[in-house]
């Protein structure tokens, strides 16, 4: 669903990485890729050996120095205007992510998604597909099996997320009126698949939802009263209660669970974001510029989109060293969802509404950026009027 109006508090927009670097910095690239494709995840580019005569004597190589805890300063502009028109076609995306009603990428085939309800998020599990889709005025998750063809529904899921290596998920419920008003309480799921699914019931929890799963744990946030401000918890399945975490607003946890983004100051100019440490509570920096919604799998880098959005699209796409909050990238365009596909490439839900894009309104699509080089490519063709998500 297109949305004009309303305010984005967080960017949902999402992808796009990077033309790909051989051997150095190739930044910007425009030249074609092979298109389409299920290329195994990228990685980092190698240095070609170098080819010695028998009297040549073989050189000790050096010994590695300790990797940085924080990303190296990347060459190039800084910030980049994005022509999505113009950007090469590169592989498709390797996690999750929706074209239409068809689920592709991650770890099986592509799976349609059934009937016409409007879908909210995706994700994949163990081979199977996870959907939140409306219903009536509600939502509800459908479980699609992924052989048998069967579909398991979940009345009043309104978000889900899932562990790194994509073997278990977590989503949670809220209760809804008849006017579809949120109401106290709800529920947070832990599923992997198999017979040793969990639940912990929150009959006085107001806006629940959940963040992400970690080393075993679900975190989540809910309210204590309706319209206060949300608190972290961290809940192992099989406990009968989760544990509050000094940490409000969160928006996103890093995957080693160090670090915690949550939203400080919200007013009419827009809103602020502190990067801290869990265990510690220690603020490392704070950024007014961007709305930080989470991390790359190496916790080096945090991403975001506006502070400030308050219309048909987020118009930033900015990646920041997690340690100091300076800014490493960002892309101008018309942007609506950002997940990590690895430690140095982004897929963006971009729309060519104010992206350059051929057709102007409604052509949308996803597109990969590179963090080190600031080139993007696209990940999916721009196609007009289509739904399109990522997942996780």
């Amino acid at each position: 669903m297109l949305q004009k109006n309303g305010r984005l508090v967080v960017l949902v927009a999402a992808v796009a990485v990077a033309a790909v670097v051989i051997g150095g910095v190739v930044a910007y690239q425009q030249g074609p890729r092979s298109e389409g494709g299920t290329a195994a995840p990228l990685s980092a580019p190698t240095t070609p050996s170098t080819k010695t005569s028998p009297a040549t004597p073989t050189l000790k190589p050096s010994t590695p120095s300790a990797p940085s805890t924080t990303p190296d300063k990347p060459s190039g502009p800084v910030k980049i205007t994005l022509n999505l028109a113009k950007l090469p076609r590169g592989r498709d995306p390797q996690v999750p992510y929706l074209i239409g009603r068809v689920v592709s990428g991650g770890a099986g085939g592509p799976e349609t998604i059934p009937g016409k309800a409007d879908i909210q998020q995706i994700a994949r599990v163990n081979g199977r597909v996870l959907a939140v889709v409306t219903r009536r005025l509600g939502t509800e998750l459908l479980k699609l099996g992924p052989t048998t063809g069967t579909v398991e529904r979940v009345p009043d899921v309104t978000t889900v997320v899932t562990s790194a290596d994509a073997t278990v998920a977590a989503y949670s419920s809220t209760r809804t009126g008849s006017q579809s008003e949120a109401l106290k309480g709800g529920t947070v799921y832990s599923d992997n698949g198999g017979l040793d699914n969990q639940k912990l019931d929150l009959p006085n929890a107001w806006g629940l939802r959940v963040l992400s799963v970690v080393d075993g744990k679900v975190y989540f946030e809910y309210a204590a009263t309706e319209g206060g401000r949300s608190q972290l918890y961290s809940w192992t399945p099989g406990a009968a209660k989760a544990t509050q975490l000094d940490v409000t607003s969160p928006t996103g946890i890093s995957s080693d669970g160090r670090l915690v983004v949550s939203m400080g100051l919200i007013s009419d100019s827009g809103s602020c974001s502190d990067v801290k440490e869990i265990a510690t509570g220690k603020r490392l920096w704070k950024t007014c510029e961007s709305a930080i919604e989470g991390f790359t799998p190496d916790a080096r880098t945090a991403f975001g989109g506006d502070a400030y959005a308050d219309g048909y699209c987020s118009g930033t796409a900015t990646a920041l060293d997690a340690q100091t909050g300076v800014i490493l990238r960002q892309w101008k365009s018309c942007f609506f969802q950002t997940v990590p596909e690895d430690d140095q490439h982004l897929l963006i839900v971009v729309d060519a509404l104010d992206g350059g894009g051929e057709d102007g309104y409604g052509q949308r699509g996803i597109i990969r950026c590179t963090v080190s080089t600031g080139a993007c490519e696209l990940a999916t063709p721009l196609k007009p009027h289509s739904e399109v998500h990522l997942g996780s």
